[in-house]
């Protein structure tokens, strides 16, 4: 609920730019019951209610985390539409199943713990890098929480964790099971094939003027003019404001100094390492590698996955002590250190696997950056200000290009438009809004509503109105025969070459061969490359794959590929465990583990909904959301 506080950052020009918010919510429709009442709980899970304030305050903030994902604004009606109030409500009714069933077994988070979590989160962070109260406060006012609201949040959050870790961790899919998971996953197969071309079934008479208008007639979505459609319409962007705003040298050193970590980065190493407890156990294990037995191989020999061998991609400062930081800044890449001190006891060997050089961007270098950048932004916060004034205007009575002209904002009229951006002679409209958005809200909206203003990803702001519209009319048979005529032959020849492929599969079965089909078509036998599950190119498509891998040995396969039909007998099959493979098993057994312990987790939560029970009031919901769900 709380957690795309984590993703919120910070700069004097802001105010609260939402971070991405998890939305992985699952829908058990079987366990809730739709209810009307007279409480004001949108929702009981359990005994416990979700009242209708502290939904309104997550529905809010979900809408805005998902305006932000999509880059456009979501207005309310766009939200209803969108189903995003059952989407947050089920969330919602996810984790208070969650903190019941902690509650339940008696769980409890120290304050201590609720303290460090919030201090650990980057946006209440001040730019000394530590947290700082009045920041905290601010965002908290902004996303429509108290202090204490926002800890008791937290610690309900750092609840429901403890359960579903608990699941999750530490769970491993048996050796076995893994590795027979992993070869079904990296089979490879290969087969023979053949290419059949359309010119296979032979040249197909033309069609005469009757067959032509019907095969028109049934196909009006090809063979007729465009809807075109009547429009008025607004619009203003950050450059066409960009003008009136002042950028001083103060405001640009202030942004400079506040992303200084962008701009100066220090070097980082990539790091691998080996934990001993002795000193002589480490250099026992130097003397391997200068032996020519490799790091993997003494990972395997400590039973270390190569998983966990990576410290991660580390400045020198990150290391702490300057032995351990010495050892692995003075290696070069691919080297392994001699036996350091680790930093909570014991010797290590660290290898260094990639180097990434420093970057450094002077002020000077990056000044018209920041000041375009400024400019923008501010530019921007000076958007909402016309789009009100805008808005007010058009509440006033005034039409589009009246509120336009009052607000500051362009405006243009499109007297007949296609969904290409054509008018009615064929050729592109000079002049029109070239974002994509704008079209497709222009054909999206019903004649004579206003659309409110909406800013597109480009970062520019629209309002329009469709005033009119000629609908799609039939051509005439003149008018589209050269076209219909290739599209009908194509058809036609498309349908021969399936039923004619359908036939050459039957042979290619009873004989168990491709070489009778190949003769007679007077193609050559091809030879696949190794085929896994995952290749899909211009002779294997997805399709004719998958068919492949569902297939018995010598079995008959076939699917289009383009305009031609290939006709496959698979050849071989291999399970085989090469050393790449090999390689790759023990990251692939962790990942498959990792995937089924969040299986474990979805499980959990869906048996404490219904053990639970869910009632929903829709009545509730609706008043919040402002519609029907």
């Amino acid at each position: 609920m709380i957690q795309w506080m984590h993703q919120l950052s910070k700069s004097w020009v802001a105010t609260i730019l939402m971070g991405a918010l998890a939305v992985g919510f699952i829908f058990w429709g079987i366990a809730d019951v739709f209810t009307g009442s007279s409480s004001s709980a949108v929702a009981t899970v359990g005994s416990t209610e979700i009242d209708s304030a502290s939904f309104q305050r997550n529905y809010r903030n979900f809408v805005r985390n998902q305006s932000q994902q999509m880059g456009t604004e979501i207005t309310p009606e766009m939200a209803q539409r969108m189903g995003l109030g059952m989407s947050a409500l089920q969330q919602m009714i996810s984790r208070t199943a969650l903190i019941n069933a902690a509650k339940r077994m008696h769980l409890t988070v120290p304050d201590s713990l609720v303290a460090a979590n919030v201090r650990a989160v980057p946006s209440f962070q001040g730019a000394n890098g530590q947290f700082d109260h009045n920041e905290f406060l601010r965002l908290l006012q902004g996303a429509g929480y108290t202090e204490d609201e926002y800890l008791d949040e937290t610690r309900k959050d750092m609840l429901g964790d403890q359960v579903i870790n608990a699941v999750q961790h530490g769970f491993v899919l048996p050796e076995g099971y893994a590795k027979a998971l992993f070869l079904y996953l990296t089979e490879r197969r290969a087969a023979d094939y053949v290419v059949v071309m359309p010119d296979a079934v032979g040249p197909v008479p033309p069609p005469s003027d009757s067959v032509l208008a019907a095969y028109v007639k049934d196909h009006p979505e090809r063979f007729s003019t465009p809807e075109y459609r009547t429009v008025d319409y607004a619009m203003i962007g950050p450059d066409d404001l960009a003008g009136q705003v002042n950028v001083s040298e103060k405001m640009i050193a202030q942004d400079y100094e506040a992303h200084k970590a962008t701009y100066q980065v220090p070097e980082r190493r990539e790091i691998q390492q080996l934990e001993f407890p002795t000193e002589a156990e480490a250099k026992a294990a130097r003397a391997k590698l200068d032996k020519g037995e490799s790091f993997e191989q003494l990972a395997a020999e400590r039973k270390v996955k190569p998983a966990d061998l990576a410290i991660g991609a580390l400045a020198k400062s990150d290391l702490g002590d300057s032995a351990r930081a010495d050892a692995a800044f003075s290696l070069k890449e691919g080297e392994v250190s001699q036996p350091v001190k680790g930093a909570i006891g014991g010797f290590v060997l660290m290898r260094v696997t990639k180097i990434v050089p420093a970057v450094n961007h002077p002020l000077a270098e990056v000044h018209d950056t920041i000041k375009k950048n400024l400019a923008v932004q501010l530019a921007s916060a000076k958007l909402i200000d016309v789009i009100n004034a805008y808005s007010d205007a058009r509440s006033s009575g005034a039409d589009i290009a009246e509120a336009a002209k009052k607000a500051g904002m362009k405006s243009g009229h499109l007297a007949a438009v296609d969904q290409t951006g054509a008018g009615p002679d064929g050729a592109k409209i000079a002049g029109l809004p070239a974002d994509p958005e704008f079209l497709t809200q222009a054909f999206a909206a019903q004649e004579g509503d206003d659309v409110d203003p909406f800013q597109a990803k480009s970062g520019e702001y629209y309002a329009l109105k469709v005033t009119g519209h000629t609908p799609p009319k039939p051509k005439t048979l003149d008018q589209v025969r050269a076209e219909a005529s290739a599209a009908w032959l194509a058809d036609q020849q498309h349908q021969l070459l399936i039923k004619k492929v359908g036939e050459l599969a039957n042979q290619a079965q009873r004989e168990k061969s491709l070489a009778g089909i190949a003769k007679s078509l007077k193609v050559p036998v091809q030879h696949s490359p190794g085929l896994t599950r995952q290749t899909a190119d211009t002779t294997f498509s997805a399709e004719l794959v998958q068919r492949l891998f569902s297939t018995a040995p010598g079995g008959i396969s076939m699917a289009p590929q383009g305009n031609n039909v290939i006709i496959a007998q698979l050849t071989g099959i291999s399970h085989e465990l090469t050393p790449p493979l090999q390689a790759q098993l023990a990251a692939a057994r962790a990942q498959l583990s990792h995937n089924a312990a969040g299986d474990l987790a979805t499980g959990f939560e869906n048996a404490v909904r219904l053990q639970q029970g869910v009632k929903i009031d829709q009545r509730n919901l609706q008043s919040v959301t402002g519609g029907a769900q």
